[in-house]
């Protein structure tokens, strides 16, 4: 883990125009997927590879306490009506599991499963998400199809941006 702090990558992510370092090894879509470990709501760890044979959608922000990324989180929820159940949504933040379970519930959040990063900044690390500046991960979109390649990845320009919906959800689609 060490060596994943050591790897920087700045100039692809700002926070209201503001420059921020990403730790970590970039992932780049054709590449296997690290394996992410990382406990739910109700604190169980949940992997990635207990989706094999599905098509991943990871939907990746900050902290569920800000409004861009509650919506990312309503939408993607939303939008997982519009999927074949061979396609899984798993959102990942810093968040304290608890914290995304209350949120889940009081939102009727149902058809996505949240996961933090909260413990090891493990996945933060592996894929490059971590954010030098405030720990807290940045905001994107990976999509891995059913062989845990990754296939597509987006990380927003600013921290205040939502992600391309329609891109992700189509590029899924594609993967089925």
């Amino acid at each position: 883990m060490k060596e994943l702090i050591s790897i920087e990558t700045k100039n692809i992510f700002y926070s209201r125009g503001n420059p921020l370092t990403l730790l970590g090894k970039q992932v780049e879509p054709g590449e296997m997927a690290p394996e992410i470990v990382a406990p739910d709501a109700g604190m169980k760890d949940v992997k990635l590879s207990d989706f094999k044979g599905k098509v991943v959608i990871l939907s990746i922000f900050p902290s569920i306490d800000t409004g861009v990324c509650a919506t990312q989180t309503r939408t993607f929820n939303k939008r997982a009506s519009e999927l074949s159940s061979d396609v899984v949504i798993l959102t990942l933040s810093k968040d304290l599991p608890f914290a995304l379970g209350r949120f889940c519930a009081a939102e009727g959040i149902n058809n996505i499963h949240t996961l933090s990063d909260y413990k090891y900044s493990a996945f933060g690390l592996d894929y490059g998400f971590l954010v030098k500046e405030n720990m807290l991960l940045a905001r994107g979109v990976i999509i891995i199809d059913r062989e845990g390649i990754i296939r597509y990845k987006q990380i927003t320009g600013d921290i205040t941006e939502e992600p391309d919906y329609d891109t992700a959800i189509i590029q899924a689609k594609k993967l089925l």
